[in-house]
This record gives structure tokens, sequence and C-alpha cells, in this order.
């Protein structure tokens, strides 16, 4: 046991890097850029709004898994001096960024469509209903592919979502192509397309809110602060805590620092410090803690004692 008053830090023993995704990016990227090529050449063919816009969304998506795919690079990069804790903080910054990229691209689909139904056009629906139905096999085998990540990384959750609103969209397209052959609506098309958009955004707005907030240093959705705090008060010995902190280093890590107020002196305490790791990890996941030991008269020298 350290000697009162000295800060110290417990982390997880296990690597912590995120899951190896590289072949899943790879193949997604690979197998969207293609499909731009085709869907882009055949809704310029065809005349389709739906086809071209949902053209525009892929390419975007293919940045997006680029962006996604990077930052699960760089936080395989150790740290050193000058980035201490490494760069494990740019799958936030990516999932920010799909977000934001999924946003723009559904309003510029949203404003296209509403200038489309000011002029409806026909369209050769049999061509647009076969490459959108190449377009949902793709997006959806894509998806399936960060399916499971998406639970546990926000980062992993982007690229899911950027695949299955593709997915979405792809089915909204042969739906519009299939009306348009049965009751021959000219605007079904910008419809269907607007209907789309407007379900995505309400689908992305979570992981924005999310990603900005955690860029923010902001306490981890899947983290109560307030349990946290009883936890660390239920250790025997500890009378008072202060200057709590928790906050995310990385789409999946969280990170606590906190200073403990001892009853008596920290000597007798041996043992605490293990078992606040221990119960930090198990019932938060919290891997990364930092924890200051001090008694009462040295806390109320500390001059941040009026924190969390």
């Amino acid at each position: 046991m350290n000697r009162e008053g000295d800060a110290v830090t417990q982390s997880d023993r296990h690597e912590h890097t995120p899951a190896r995704y590289g072949r899943a990016f790879a193949i997604g990227i690979a197998l969207n850029v293609g499909f731009v090529i085709i869907e882009a050449f055949y809704g310029w063919h065809t005349q389709s709004l739906a086809l071209l816009a949902d053209a525009g969304h892929n390419l975007s998506d293919v940045v997006g898994l680029f962006l996604a795919w990077a930052a699960v690079a760089a936080a395989r990069l150790r740290p050193n001096t000058r980035h201490t804790y490494g760069w494990r903080r740019g799958s936030i910054l990516a999932s920010f960024a799909n977000a934001i990229i999924l946003l723009l691209a559904m309003g510029s689909l949203g404003w296209e469509a509403i200038q489309r139904l000011q002029t409806p056009a026909d369209i050769e629906a049999n061509t647009v209903m076969v490459v959108a139905g190449i377009g949902v096999l793709i997006n959806a085998a894509t998806a399936a592919l960060f399916m499971a990540g998406s639970k546990a990384d926000l980062n992993i959750r982007g690229a899911f979502l950027h695949m299955a609103a593709d997915a979405l969209v792809s089915i909204g397209v042969v739906l519009s192509g299939a009306l348009y052959l049965w009751q021959g609506w000219t605007w079904i098309d910008p419809v269907v397309s607007l209907a789309i958009a407007v379900v995505i955004v309400i689908g992305t707005w979570s992981l924005f809110y999310r990603s900005l907030h955690l860029l923010f240093d902001g306490v981890p959705e899947n983290i109560d602060l307030d349990a946290v705090r009883d936890c660390l008060l239920a250790l025997p010995g500890v009378e008072d805590l202060h200057d709590l902190h928790v906050w995310a280093m990385a789409t999946n890590e969280s990170a606590l620092t906190a200073h403990l107020v001892l009853k008596g002196d920290t000597e007798s305490n041996r043992g605490l410090l293990e078992k606040a790791r221990e119960n930090l990890h198990e019932l938060f996941e919290i891997r990364h803690v930092t924890l200051q030991v001090e008694t009462a008269d040295q806390a109320a020298l500390c001059p941040a004692t009026h924190c969390s």
C-alpha cells in the first residue's frame, strides 16, 4: 500500500485495442466502390433520382468506412511521450464525422427530392429495381460484417449505420420502382426518397449526439456516475471522495480518476486500491483507473474539492 496522499494508477492488464475489423472494412469498401460506379451510371441512364441519390449516399459511406477504418488502425498505435494515451480518441472523432456525413447526405437527398417533386420525370423502373436490388444485397452483407461490433463500439456502430441506411434506401428505391410500374406515379420516386431520408436522420441523431457528448469528455451513457460514486464510498475505510471524473478514452474504453478520503491512516487500508479496481472493472467495465488516497486533512487542502 502506498503512503498517504500518494497517487496510484491501476489499469487493466489486457489488450484494449479495438476488435480487428480490417478485413471487414476492406471488403465493405471494395464492394461499395464498385457498386457506386454501377449505380451512378444506371441512375444517369434511367434518369432516376433515387438511384443517383443512393449512389451519392454510397459514396459518402465509402468515405465513412475509410474514416472508421483509419480510427481502428490509429487505436493500435502505441503511446509515446507526445501522445501518452495514444490515438484511441480517433474512434470518437470518426464516429462524429460519420454522423455528420450521414446527416449531410440525407439533407442533400431530401433537397433533391423536394426539387424533383416539382418536376416529376419518368424512369426506367425495371432497370432501377434490378440495380437497387443488387444494392440491397451488397449493403446488407456489408452491414452484417459490423453488426456484432456495433453494440459495444460507437465507431463500429457508425460503419454499421452507414451500411444499414444504404440497404434501407435501396429497398425504398425497389419499392418506388414497383409502385411506378403498378400505378405509373411519377412522383413516387422523390416521395420515397424523402421519406427514407427522414427515417435515416432520426436514426443517425443518436450517433451524432453520443459522439459529440464523448468528444466533450461526457460520462459514457453505459456508466451511472452516482452508482460509481456509491461503489467507491462502499469500500471499507473510505469516508468520502472528491474529484471523481469518468470519461471515454475511445468508443469502447473508459477511464476514471478520483481522490478517496480515508477514515484513518492509509497504512491500515491494505488492498483497498486493488479492490476498487476490481469492482470498477467488473461492475462498470472501467479499465483505466487512477485513485489518490488521502486523509481528511489532506482533502481539505485540495484546491479542487468543490468538484464532484
